[in-house]
């Protein structure tokens, strides 16, 4: 059980700030998570203009605020 949080955010902020950038892991989690989406049948799209319009709709809404 975390009894201080605050103490366990600030570990895991350093903890991200002192560890180096691993590109070619980050690019194996990418290709991973592709391969997952294409198993999942996600990808590729059947049609991948399907459901633009209600993509546009909301794009307008949030632009005009």
């Amino acid at each position: 059980m975390i009894t201080d949080p605050e103490t366990l955010q600030q570990f895991e902020d350093e903890l991200i700030r002192n560890t180096p950038v691993d590109y070619l892991k980050n690019l194996e989690i990418v290709e991973a998570m592709y391969e997952e989406a294409v198993a999942l049948g996600v990808f590729p799209l059947a049609d991948p203009m399907d459901g633009i319009d209600t993509d546009i709709k909301l794009a307008r809404a949030i632009n005009s605020v």
